[in-house]
């Protein structure tokens, strides 16, 4: 899988400085959004859960699954209590179109074999998939 560096506008958007972002950016760059829109919808949530306003550092995934299936994006498990590890980040391994991936602590976008994110999360192929989101 290949990477390519992409903060899915999160400087665009007037955002300086290093985040743990991942969620916003990977809704962001996978559904074509604009990040701002993203981040606003996503602290809003937070918010509502009682957790801090923000959507900088984290984003809790009672705030991130039902606004993702409100956007209409289909999740499938790629792994469960006991099966081990059975979808690894690599191109072979996952369809094509637009994904969000859920990987330890982490969520990137994926589209047809390239990796958008601010970092290589793929540890060489080795990265465990537990899911992915499919969108547009």
């Amino acid at each position: 899988m290949r990477w390519v560096y992409d903060d899915g506008g999160r400087a665009a958007a007037g955002f300086v400085g290093d985040a743990g972002d991942c969620v916003t950016r990977a809704i962001a760059i996978a559904t074509g959004m604009d990040y701002r829109v993203v981040y606003d919808d996503l602290a809003e949530r937070q918010a509502a859960l009682g957790k801090p306003r923000s959507a900088r550092n984290g984003v809790h995934p009672k705030a991130y699954k039902p606004y993702l299936l409100e956007l209409g994006a289909i999740w499938t498990p790629t792994m469960g209590i006991g099966t081990g590890t059975t979808v690894h980040l690599r191109e072979s391994e996952l369809p094509g179109g637009w994904l969000i991936v859920r990987l330890s602590k982490h969520l990137a976008a994926v589209y047809d074999g390239y990796v958008h994110d601010t970092h290589d999360p793929t540890r060489d192929g080795t990265r465990a998939v537990y899911g992915y989101w499919r969108v547009r």
